[in-house]
């Protein structure tokens, strides 16, 4: 299947299922915005908790808060969003569609890179064991062409990049012969810088109103708490500030889903750092963020790391951590060295110090920072992406069939178990009822006694619920149950009162904990 036909599959899905709804829907929808339903909300929630713990539960020097949207408007001239918060925008005049300049190039090279991969593939394909990749991307013709073509594209990109130039942008795009997706043509404009910040007005009257800004990160709101929480909380540093929160960005190029969104919630974790210490604990976060996202079980090949190509006006390092998504490897984790940016330009806009007294040196600085910095929303994405399956399963009857199944980690998964009566009648609802009410108190538990029980296991495994309990005949004799394993899909006897110790086991988000 086609990785675009996979993706509407997942999209379509999520609608199905309870997952995502289109924002206003019955008003034809807002643009970039979305609703989470009742199974999507649950999964979010248990997300946000994973990374939560992550942070402030396993170390005792990171605590959290949870500040405000709207700050005071300074902030973000402090912080420089309200000069450089931009984005690179071309249009098509032909189409009259608007995209990212550096989106376009960096697009480019990734389908010059499926060509290489391509070629790679039916040599491998051909010469079987025997294969020796080295040496083939460096001999093969056709290969170093392309290769040639990446590097040249790229030296060019990164460095129009770093100088901001706008006109070598859309000389690229042009040398290359980019076209626009939906008109076909090259017809471009001049490419411009757009701010990304949406603003309003607070106050009572229209003379006493201020411009303030609806937040497009989180951090400042850590940043200008800074010595709030470290004096209230004697924190010694290094020390963190986690908060997860809403952020909202005027996104024109809006798209994939939830991959770009202008509302999305961000878990963010500001670590400060002794001067001069600042790279070791880059290095030391990196390692510790990518070891987070490899306890989820995706695959280790899923994952890299992608050094910054042009760093931000405060940061000394920069890279993401990158997931392979359906339409390729994105971003789903920033790591940055900020170095002292952010609390030095607040206490030059504020006048206020933002030093930190140090006893062991017995002087005061200005810290460094670590960000972590990772989107809930697409975060929900990569996992519902990793998690969804489609194959053909062998019937009773011998027959195939199709199921669709959310592969989601147990202790992530909205729903951890489902209760299901065989049938209606026999007092084997009773039974199930009381299970369910039993339980309800340690799990999310589902009852469903509607349709047969196949359909009822297929669709629970399209909601991603780990186990199914099936009550039957033989539970009025002996008191055991059935559970059915949802990616085996195999099943066990189990006595009734040992389900919740059973189900606790293979839930418990300690299992995804112990592992970092």
């Amino acid at each position: 299947m086609a990785l675009e036909d996979l993706f509407k599959k997942l999209v379509s899905h999520c609608k199905e299922y309870g997952y995502v709804f289109p924002s206003s829907e019955i008003y034809d929808g807002l643009s970039a915005v979305y609703d989470y339903g009742q199974y999507g909300v649950e999964l979010k929630n248990n997300i946000r908790k994973y990374w939560w713990d992550s942070m402030v539960l396993l170390n005792r020097n990171i605590v959290g808060i949870d500040a405000a949207i709207f700050m005071h408007p300074t902030t973000w001239k402090a912080s420089g969003h309200v000069d450089a918060f931009n984005d690179p925008l071309i249009d098509n005049r032909d189409s009259k569609k608007r995209y990212r300049a550096d989106t376009l190039i960096e697009e480019h090279i990734e389908k010059i890179e499926e060509k290489v991969q391509k070629e790679i593939d039916k040599a491998r394909a051909k010469f079987g064991d025997a294969f020796d990749e080295a040496k083939f991307r460096s001999t093969n013709q056709r290969v170093l062409s392309l290769q040639s073509k990446i590097d040249e594209i790229h030296a060019r990109y990164s460095r129009a990049m770093k100088e901001n130039n706008l006109a070598e942008l859309r000389q690229i795009i042009i040398d290359n012969e980019i076209v626009c997706p939906i008109s076909g043509t090259r017809n471009w404009t001049e490419v411009r810088q757009f701010n990304l910040m949406f603003s309003t007005e607070m106050g009572s009257t229209a003379d006493g109103a201020i411009k303030v800004y609806l937040r497009p990160e989180t951090a400042q709101g850590i940043f200008v708490n800074f010595l709030n929480v470290q004096k209230s909380g004697r924190m010694k540093v290094p020390f963190g500030i986690a908060q997860v929160g809403k952020a909202f960005r005027n996104e024109i190029v809006a798209r994939q889903f939830l991959f770009r969104m202008r509302e999305f919630e961000q878990m963010e974790m500001q670590y400060f750092v002794t001067p001069g210490t600042e790279l070791e604990w880059y290095e030391y976060w990196k390692e510790k963020r990518m070891k987070w996202h490899l306890a989820l079980g995706f695959g280790k090949e899923n994952y890299r790391f992608h050094d910054h190509e042009k760093l931000a006006h405060y940061a000394n390092a920069a890279c993401d951590i990158e997931y392979k998504f359906p339409f390729g490897f994105k971003e789903v984790e920033g790591i940055h060295s900020r170095t002292d940016f952010d609390l030095k330009q607040h206490q030059i806009y504020s006048g206020k110090k933002m030093q930190y007294f140090d006893p062991d040196k017995n002087e005061s600085y200005i810290p460094y920072v670590i960000e972590t910095s990772i989107g809930l929303d697409r975060m929900f994405l990569h996992i519902i992406s990793a998690a969804y399956h489609e194959e053909e399963i062998e019937k009773e009857d011998g027959t195939k069939d199709m199921r669709v199944v959310l592969r989601l980690p147990s202790c992530l998964a909205p729903v951890k178990l489902a209760v299901l009566p065989l049938i209606r009648k026999d007092g084997l609802p009773e039974i199930a009822e009381k299970i369910v009410e039993d339980l309800k108190f340690d799990f999310n538990c589902q009852y469903d006694d509607k349709d047969s029980i196949g359909r009822r296991y297929r669709r629970q495994d399209a909601i991603g619920t780990p186990y199914c309990i099936t009550v039957d005949h033989q539970t009025l004799e002996d008191q055991t149950v059935t559970i059915r394993y949802r990616d085996s899909m195999e099943q066990e006897r189990v006595p009734v009162a040992g389900l919740r110790e059973i189900i606790a086991e293979k839930v418990s988000i300690r299992s995804l904990l112990k592992q970092l």
